[in-house]
């Protein structure tokens, strides 16, 4: 598939952005893991699902590339997509807030909660999260990985908002 963007739609174009926006994210999660070594916590995987989930409703959008109103459905469901992530990525943020008493008990990891219970019982824990979820392996300008993670949930569900209500910058027009 070719794209040409001086003949691209201006929903294409937002769609292509918040697939970039996700590859970028993901880019920097598997850096951080592979690279630096932080081992991800249930939340974190649980958050690279909702961004994985977005980019791909972003892809289907761009190779659909929907005329009339389409662009509000993928927009809408990109935007409900961020707004789980964004749940998720809150929800971290108030375990790292926890005093240290009041911190849940860490639990196994993950690929050995879906070997031990079944499917539903092990995603139940994961989208807990445990002790692990707490603790604040890294950061930037005081921000931890989820408070950036957060901050990419809200440009997205931005992103998906202005597009479903039309109300695009200039540059993105068509």
């Amino acid at each position: 598939m070719r794209i040409d963007s001086t003949h691209m739609s201006a929903s294409r174009k937002v769609f292509l952005l918040i697939l970039l926006l996700c590859v970028a994210m993901t880019a920097t999660a598997l850096t951080m893991e592979h690279v630096m070594g932080l081992q991800p916590c249930y939340l974190c995987i649980t958050q690279r699902v909702f961004i994985l989930l977005v980019a791909a409703l972003a892809l289907l959008a761009v190779v659909h590339d929907p005329g009339g109103g389409g662009h509000r459905v993928y927009s809408g469901l990109v935007g409900a997509a961020a707004l789980g992530g964004s749940f998720f990525s809150g929800k971290q943020l108030w375990l790292q807030s926890l005093p240290e008493d009041q911190v849940p008990a860490c639990g196994p990891p993950a690929d050995y909660l879906f070997e031990v219970l079944d499917f539903s019982e092990a995603l139940s824990m994961l989208l807990q999260g445990d002790g692990n979820c707490a603790e604040v392996q890294w950061t930037l300008l005081g921000i931890s990985i989820p408070g950036w993670t957060l901050l990419g949930f809200v440009v997205l569900v931005i992103m998906a908002l202005a597009l479903w209500l039309d109300k695009l910058p200039p540059g993105l027009r068509n």
